[in-house]
């Protein structure tokens, strides 16, 4: 059996756990997102890469509704979670966005302590019942975010005083503590330094394990050494989507070639 069948068959294991079907995008008259149709595969890193501009960011935020709080956006098609329409009017945003985790560009730990930042999210979703579940579940957070062993002494100390890299783990300390199903990242690594970078890239690589992962980001060579799967965004529309290895070696839409060689972006 050759590794093309293996890669094919743990695709096909990989069950989607998101799906979205003619999502469309309008801030006022702007139309940001064109008819895009994608598969989010269960236990899979995928990566959203694209010029500044063309919708990645915006079709991610759509993933845990975080556009509802853009007051002229306006979203069309449909988004499933485990077969569950995520804009039905009887989905609770706040309870969406614990099964759908976010890290953002820029580490944004809350103003509170290392502990009172990952304890957060179990705290206002009920997810523990006394004070000994809660400290398994920061120790267990911190341990999945791979900053355990540099914050255990100090849990107590304000997040804010971490250096960048820190930060950003914390972050995806707090966001995996509500034990989400899938995690967004958008351009995770942006502002950190090569050291840290490579840190939260073999983090994310490990989070795969357990989440479905969505990163966008700038960098292609990140999307290459982190991704299983690859959506290419031009001007608001999907262009190609597909295995990371063919995206980048045998990408089927010219305007994807271009992007990769350099020629747009």
């Amino acid at each position: 059996m050759n590794d093309m069948n293996l890669t094919e068959r743990a695709v096909q294991a990989a069950e989607a756990k998101m799906i979205a079907r003619g999502v469309n995008v309008h801030y006022g008259d702007t139309h940001a997102l064109k008819d895009v149709n994608v598969d989010l595969l269960d236990r899979t890193v995928t990566a959203f890469i694209g010029p500044s501009g063309c919708g990645k960011s915006t079709f991610l935020r759509c993933l845990n509704r975080m556009n509802d709080t853009v007051a002229s956006a306006r979203v069309t098609g449909e988004i499933r979670l485990d077969g569950e329409d995520i804009y039905d009017r009887r989905v609770d945003p706040v309870q969406l966005r614990a099964k759908v985790g976010m890290v953002f560009q820029k580490p944004n730990p809350f103003p509170k302590s290392i502990y009172d930042n990952v304890a957060y999210g179990p705290r206002i979703h009920g997810l523990t019942r006394n004070k000994a579940e809660l400290d398994a579940v920061v120790e267990s957070s911190l341990r999945r975010a791979a900053l355990w062993d540099e914050v255990k002494d100090r849990l107590l100390s304000p997040g804010t005083g971490l250096s960048g890299g820190q930060q950003q783990r914390l972050c995806i300390a707090r966001a995996v503590a509500t034990a989400p199903e899938v995690l967004l990242m958008d351009e995770p690594c942006s502002a950190l330094d090569p050291i840290a970078t490579a840190q939260v890239e073999e983090l994310i690589d490990e989070l795969r394990s357990q989440f479905s992962v969505v990163i966008v980001t700038h960098s292609m060579q990140q999307a290459a050494r982190v991704s299983q799967r690859t959506a290419f965004f031009h001007l608001g529309h999907l262009v190609e989507f597909g295995d990371t290895s063919q995206i980048f070696t045998n990408p089927r839409d010219p305007r994807t070639e271009s992007y990769i060689t350099g020629r747009i972006g």
